[in-house]
C-alpha cells in the first residue's frame, strides 16, 4: 500500500486510491515516516486540481501536526520520570474511587521501560484517566498493560473501607500495588500525596497525573479496573445507576439511596449525612 508514495504518478491515482494510501501512512505512521517524504506528498494532492483531493492534504497535514504535538506531550511526560533516577527503574501509583458512596477503591501500580523509549515504543494519549472517554481508556488500557515491564492492581472492599477509613485504604492501596508488582522500583511516584510507611524511596507529584506517564497509566489502569467492577455490580443492583454514576453521589443515585436503601457494597460510613 506505501509503495510509489513519493511517485509523481500519485496524484493520476482515482481518489479511493489516494484515500487509501493516506489511511495507510496514518496508520503506519511510525514505521514508515523515515522512509517516505510525507511533505512532498501533502504538497502533491494540494495541487490536485480534485476539491476532495485537496481535502485530503489537508487532513494528512493537521494528522502530522497532531500527531507530533501529541508526541511531543508524551515524551516530556517521560522525560519527566527519567528525571528522578539515572538507573534502576521507577513506578508510578494512583487510586480511582476514594470519594464514591458505593464499591471498592482501586489503586494501581506501572514500571514502564523509560529506558528504551522512543516515539514508537511510547504510549501516546496517556493523561489523567477522568479526561479520556470510556472507549479510549479502554483501549489505553490494554496497551499499557501489554507495553508495561510490570503493574499491579489492588482494591480494597467497602466493608473494609467502613472498618479502616477512606485515608488508610486510599494509603494501602498505593503501598500494596506498588510493594506487590513483580519487579521492585528504586523509587515510587504518587499522585498527589506521599505513600506511608513504605520502604521504597517516593516522590509525590501535584497533578502527577497529567506530568507522569508512569502516573497516568496507572491512573488509567485503575480507573478501568474498577468502572468494569461497577458496571458488573449495576447487574446485581440495577436501581443506583451504577453503570453510569461509578458509585458516586448523583442526584439520581442519592435518590434511589432515600427509596430503597443501601445495598451490600455500600459504604456505611459515607451514608451518615444522607440517609
Amino acid at each position: 500500500m506505501i509503495e510509489n508514495l513519493n511517485n509523481m504518478d500519485f496524484i493520476n491515482l482515482k481518489f479511493d486510491e489516494i484515500k487509501n494510501k493516506i489511511k495507510c501512512i496514518e496508520k503506519n505512521y511510525f514505521d514508515i515516516k523515515a522512509q517516505i517524504n510525507i511533505e512532498e506528498i501533502i504538497q502533491l494532492l494540494n495541487k490536485d486540481h480534485r476539491k476532495n483531493v485537496q481535502k485530503l492534504s489537508i487532513s494528512l497535514q493537521n494528522f502530522i501536526e497532531k500527531t507530533n504535538k501529541e508526541i511531543e506531550r508524551v515524551n516530556n511526560m517521560y522525560s519527566f520520570d527519567k528525571g528522578f533516577i539515572s538507573n534502576g527503574y521507577i513506578s508510578g501509583t494512583d487510586e480511582v474511587g476514594r470519594g464514591p458512596l458505593a464499591g471498592p477503591i482501586v489503586g494501581a501500580s506501572v514500571v514502564l521501560n523509560l529506558n528504551e523509549a522512543n516515539s514508537k515504543d511510547i504510549i501516546l494519549g496517556i493523561k489523567d484517566s477522568k479526561k479520556l472517554s470510556a472507549k479510549l481508556r479502554e483501549e489505553l488500557s490494554s496497551i499499557i498493560k501489554a507495553k508495561s515491564i510490570s503493574y499491579k492492581i489492588v482494591e480494597i472492599n467497602n466493608t473494609i473501607i467502613d472498618e479502616k477509613g477512606i485515608s488508610w485504604c486510599n494509603n494501602e492501596v498505593l503501598k500494596q500495588s506498588t510493594l506487590n508488582l513483580d519487579i521492585q522500583p528504586n523509587l515510587v511516584l504518587s499522585d498527589g500525596y506521599a505513600i506511608r510507611n513504605i520502604n521504597i524511596k517516593n516522590e509525590y507529584v501535584i497533578k502527577g497525573d497529567s506530568k507522569s506517564a508512569s502516573i497516568a497509566c496507572a491512573s488509567i489502569i485503575a480507573k478501568v479496573y474498577r468502572d468494569n467492577i461497577m458496571d458488573n455490580y449495576a447487574k446485581t443492583y440495577p436501581c443506583y445507576g451504577f453503570e453510569k454514576n461509578a458509585g458516586y453521589g448523583t442526584a439520581e443515585h442519592i435518590e434511589a439511596l432515600k427509596k430503597f436503601g443501601p445495598c451490600k457494597i455500600h459504604r456505611m460510613s459515607f451514608l451518615k449525612n444522607i440517609l
